[in-house]
């Protein structure tokens, strides 16, 4: 009679552990992805695509650009032709058949890229 008591007595228990742990307030679980935080509702070319170049592209794709097979993109005729035939978004993805950019380095992360493809989606312009 006594192990007829306790077998409910411990599946309580332990489902009652369960649910605590489950709804324990951990720090990850209230951490917003990064990309939630990505604005990319008015991309402009001289803010936000500029910044992302300056600090991740312009090193070697700036200036006279003899680090990067004279790709100079701080030139927007140069940039708008790389947008248009698919090179920077492959470059910066990592797909296609493009050296990937930067090179060898990490991946953008996913809120800079989004905000490439926000930038290009809208007509990729000289604003």
């Amino acid at each position: 009679m006594r192990k007829n008591k306790i077998y409910p007595i411990c599946l309580v228990s332990i489902s009652a552990a369960l649910i605590l742990y489950s709804c324990s307030n951990k720090k990850a679980d209230l951490t917003a992805p990064s990309s939630a935080n990505c604005d990319t509702t008015t991309v402009r070319l001289s803010v936000e695509i500029k910044a992302i170049m300056t600090a991740q592209c312009f090193s070697c794709h700036g200036g006279n650009a003899t680090l990067a097979n004279g790709i100079q993109l701080e030139n927007y005729s140069v940039l708008k032709a790389y947008v248009n035939n698919g090179q920077l978004l492959q470059a910066i993805t990592h797909t296609g058949n493009v050296t990937p950019m930067p090179n060898n380095g990490t991946l953008l992360s996913a809120c800079d890229i989004n905000k490439f493809r926000a930038w290009i989606n809208r007509g990729a312009q000289n604003n």
